[in-house]
């Protein structure tokens, strides 16, 4: 009995993987091609580094067969899913089963890309997220007195008077082997530095805030940066509360995929959690989610194989016992980060502005599209409805230096030729290749999720786009008037400045208790 044949009778196990056959048009796009990503990703992991795949073969083992053109392409469609984070075909076999033409492929990782996923945390006050996220960055356990939580009760104006852009609470990495790369000190500037350059992957953590009075800073930290997933956090002992709710409703409104972890059950009984996971899963469902727990790795291999963004996994935490961090650093790891715009010219919008002596003025954010490299020149704005050319002197992300900054990367950028301008959150940083423009008005279709009576003309709530967040005036609403649950197309006009925005954007809008989505669908020039 030849190796295939072997390999075939055993099934898929470990970093084994059957594919039947792969097709470019379909298993190229964005979502088959994140699923894919993912999966090689759980079986390199299994198998430390290496992954076999058994192509022509059915997932029941059953024997397809391919001929010449449907091997050829199925063996390019792998290779371009490993390509995509850091791995390489390093042998394949042609080989006859039962008379079918069958095929073994080994794959390898390598340690020259680095993959950037950044998980955006949300959740009430005091339900553990900064104790988590301690016990994930750190791998140390909690000592029941918030000491994992220390790491990041420092405020982010404190800690980041360097170049570098840390948008995050934290920051930990994987190595080649898909092991984690944890942080002794998650301050120490060196040690974030390393997991940048000697990491495979890594994993940045948004701050967002619990406290209610406090929801427009978590909107920014959600809308404003380039998140793949949001971590919603719920304690085991308070359970499901109305900023739980408020939050998941944003991560959602976003159209972000979304993993809930039940922290604290080192607190309370075993009934409890029991009964907090029940509430999690009536909320979740009610949002029109499939709620999926994960007990084990088996579980991440389900969530993986059908990656979408209708399922939700569920993980029980305690970062005390250290309960299910091994699971989200697993999870962590397999999971793709969202396709980025990495093809058409450059654009990041300002979150932060730093002075730093012997630097100059410093910019920090997400790229959103594009790439841009030190030395070049971009467009900064909009100043009076226009724009400054700026040079790029230096680049890093997480206090490593870079040449270059990529679509979906958390950076710090210090630019040449701005010392005498006000620069503001909000204002963006493009290539000129963008002639951008200044947009006062523009026309959305929007959704309002919570209203009390109807919206009509003249209505003013703050709007979040990207990192933007300005008064703004509805001028015209089709219809005449719009109440909550209702969608229509409305004219909006920023009251106050111009900013750089365009078709497609996502926004969330909010006025006291009310809120809504809209999507960009006209400029107005």
């Amino acid at each position: 009995m030849n190796e295939l044949k072997k390999l075939i009778n055993k099934g898929e196990n470990g970093d084994v993987e059957f594919k039947e056959i792969l097709k470019k048009d379909i298993h190229l796009n964005t979502d088959r091609k994140m699923g894919l990503a993912s999966q090689l990703k759980y079986r390199l992991l299994e198998g430390n580094g290496s992954a076999r795949y058994i192509i022509g073969v059915r997932d029941d083992g059953t024997i397809r067969g391919l001929n010449k053109t449907e091997f050829n392409e199925t063996t390019e469609v792998i290779n371009k899913i490993a390509e995509d984070i850091g791995a390489q075909i390093v042998e394949t076999k042609t080989q006859t089963v039962d008379g079918k033409k069958t095929g073994l492929i080994k794959i390898n990782s390598k340690s020259n890309q680095l993959e950037h996923l950044i998980i955006g945390t949300a959740g009430h006050v005091d339900h553990g997220k900064s104790t988590l996220l301690g016990a994930i960055v750190t791998g140390k356990p909690d000592n029941g007195s918030g000491k994992a939580r220390s790491y990041f009760d420092v405020q982010p104006h404190e800690i980041e008077r360097g170049l570098s852009a840390d948008l995050s609470y934290g920051v930990y990495g994987f190595d080649e082997k898909g092991q984690p790369i944890k942080l002794k000190n998650p301050l120490n500037n060196q040690e974030k530095s390393e997991v940048i350059s000697n990491g495979v992957k890594a994993i940045s953590f948004v701050d967002t805030v619990g406290h209610e009075p406090w929801l427009r800073t978590t909107i920014r930290g959600i809308v404003g940066q380039k998140l793949d997933y949001g971590l919603l956090v719920v304690a085991a002992d308070d359970g499901v509360t109305h900023v739980t709710k408020e939050h998941l409703g944003i991560l959602l409104a976003m159209d972000l995929p979304t993993i809930v972890a039940i922290t604290k059950t080192d607190l309370v009984e075993p009934e409890r959690t029991k009964e907090v996971l029940e509430q999690t899963t009536r909320l979740i469902k009610k949002v029109g989610k499939v709620p999926y727990r994960i007990k084990d790795k088996k579980d991440i291999q389900t969530i993986i194989n059908k990656q979408n963004d209708v399922l939700i996994p569920i993980i029980k935490t305690s970062a005390v016992t250290m309960e299910g961090i091994p699971l989200l650093d697993r999870l962590f790891y397999c999971i793709t980060p969202r396709q980025k715009q990495s093809q058409g010219p450059f654009r990041m919008y300002i979150d932060k502005v730093y002075k730093v002596t012997g630097i100059g003025r410093v910019v920090s954010g997400t790229v959103m599209t594009g790439k841009i490299k030190t030395g070049e020149k971009a467009l900064l704005g909009p100043i009076d409805n226009e724009y400054k050319e700026v040079k790029i002197q230096t680049i890093e992300m997480h206090h490593h230096r870079v040449e270059e900054a990529s679509a979906g990367e958390i950076v710090g950028i210090s630019v040449k030729g701005a010392e005498k301008i006000d620069i503001k959150r909000g204002m963006a940083l493009c290539s000129p290749q963008t002639n951008p423009e200044t947009v006062k008005e523009f026309i959305a279709d929007i959704v309002v999720l919570n209203h009390p009576t109807k919206i009509e003309e003249g209505y003013e709530p703050v709007i979040h786009i990207e990192t933007i967040s300005e008064a703004t005036k509805f001028t015209d609403i089709k219809g005449d008037y719009i109440t909550a649950g209702e969608k229509t197309e409305a004219k909006l006009k920023f009251k106050f400045n111009s900013h750089y925005v365009h078709k497609g954007q996502k926004f969330i809008f909010r006025e006291g208790k009310s809120k809504g989505i809209g999507t960009i669908k006209q400029i107005i020039k």
